[in-house]
């Protein structure tokens, strides 16, 4: 039910922003606005402020809302009002209406980003885990323990690195846009740094996927080799481990972090064992401590398919919780960091999107209503600054998708506002009737994908 009452919350903050900014910049521009709905079907409440002409109400369906300007092209308009309707105001102006609703939304991130960027947000420290064997983080020189302390792209400065988030955010667009990254790691204790550059250009990534930081080879923070919760009838419990245990050493390899130790484990799978998935690895010889005393068990994990490859697995939750850094910024540069964060956003979305047009990337990157339901639920039990978050990053993706030249969108009014502006002339109707049943059916197309990579993540 909490799910459902932050999905609301959260599409009912989206679609006021949105419709908001058609509705200001309508009356800045001198057009009269007849409703300010947000939500669709029945009102179930109507208002009207003192002295203007604009009904507002919240409608039935929280999944849309509309601005309904006085327009000579749905009803007739007194000869006295008709310099107030929409059509016959200048092509900037409509054009001025038309683009407020996406400009809004993006707008709306940049306070939002800036606001959690003043106020402070509980990020893992950028400390790095083990690198996965045989990646290019490995490969690079990056070791256990490593602190990033800054980063740049190949050409541009040296930046401070704030927390993991940050360096994975970084880690994201240089594999997507094909840009080596160039790091500078210390040493807990150490004064002295090193640089590695992590030739990121050399991937030719589709998405921003687990197999991807697999490849590049930093997955996590780095945390200490300690056990969870563990799982009732699994194999931890079997073997008798307890959560705070301390693993030291599995057989001849000496564990140094929680990452390093899910590796040893996840690639404990012998090659013998992959048919099927109720097999088990050879016993393993644990040692580790309790309470600061030594002991050793035998620990026998079990072989499950993931991804259609067999994995090990113990049955616990392994590696103790990353150390945390409060990230905060002054005024100014709080609110420049927000404009960049929904630059950087907004570029990536689109770039993604045009992705899956030309087919470089997955349709399953598509998310729709349920998915959006679950992450406004999980994030807001997370905490505020969390929840919003995930409002701006559904804010960015909203104000991009409403600026695609899609006919029925933002976007396509104003790629008809192109064209009347370039020949003179506006779109002819039948032309208009055309294009809005071809906008609607790829829209419905495309709620149809997300609806059902929705169920799909849900059901798997």
């Amino acid at each position: 039910m909490l799910t459902l009452l932050w999905f609301v919350i959260t599409l009912g903050i989206l679609i006021a922003v949105h419709e908001y900014g058609h509705y200001r910049v309508a009356l800045a521009c001198g057009i009269k606005v007849l409703k300010f709905s947000i939500g669709f079907g029945k009102p179930l409440y109507t208002w009207r402020l003192k002295n203007k002409d604009t009904e507002f109400s919240i409608g039935m369906l929280p999944l849309g809302g509309y601005v309904k300007m006085l327009d000579e092209r749905e009803a007739p308009v007194d000869p006295a009002e008709r310099h107030l309707a929409f059509n016959t105001q200048p092509l900037r102006s409509r054009a001025a209406v038309v683009a407020a609703g996406p400009l809004a939304n993006l707008l709306l991130a940049v306070v939002l980003y800036s606001v959690v960027n003043w106020s402070g947000l509980q990020e893992p420290k950028a400390v790095l885990a083990s690198p996965v064997p045989a990646s290019l983080a490995e490969r690079a020189g990056v070791r256990a323990g490593d602190i990033v302390e800054q980063a740049a792209f190949d050409g541009e400065e040296l930046e401070t690195v704030d927390s993991f988030e940050d360096l994975r955010w970084r880690l994201t667009q240089g594999a997507l846009h094909g840009r080596d990254l160039q790091l500078v790691l210390g040493q807990e204790g150490r004064v002295s740094t090193r640089t590695v550059v992590l030739p990121l250009s050399q991937f030719d990534a589709a998405e921003a996927d687990a197999q991807l930081f697999r490849a590049i080879g930093i997955t996590g923070p780095w945390t200490r080799p300690v056990m969870g919760q563990v799982v009732a009838g699994g194999a931890a419990q079997k073997a008798g481990l307890q959560a705070g245990d301390e693993v030291m050493r599995i057989n001849n390899t000496v564990i140094v972090d929680g990452q390093q130790l899910r590796e040893v484990i996840r690639s404990s799978a012998a090659p013998a064992s992959l048919p099927g998935s109720a097999k088990a690895t050879p016993s393993q010889q644990w040692q580790l401590t309790r309470g600061g005393r030594p002991l050793e068990l035998q620990v026998t994990p079990d072989i499950v398919k993931e991804g259609g490859v067999s994995v090990a697995r113990i049955g616990a939750y392994v590696g103790a919780p990353p150390e945390f850094v409060t990230v905060r910024y002054g005024p100014l540069q709080g609110l420049w960091k927000g404009a960049v964060k929904t630059w950087e956003v907004s570029a990536l979305t689109l770039k993604m999107m045009g992705r899956m047009l030309i087919g470089e990337s997955s349709l399953k990157n598509l998310s729709g209503p349920l998915t959006i339901a679950d992450y406004a639920g999980k994030s807001a039990s997370m905490g505020w600054t969390s929840y919003l978050v995930f409002l701006a990053l559904v804010s960015v993706s909203l104000g991009v998708l409403n600026l695609l030249p899609l006919p029925i969108l933002d976007g396509g009014h104003l790629m008809y506002y192109l064209w009347e502006w370039i020949t003179g002339r506006g779109v002819s109707d039948a032309w208009m009737d055309r294009l809005q049943r071809g906008g609607v059916a790829i829209l419905l197309g495309m709620m149809c994908i997300a609806l059902f990579n929705d169920v799909a993540r849900l059901v798997g």
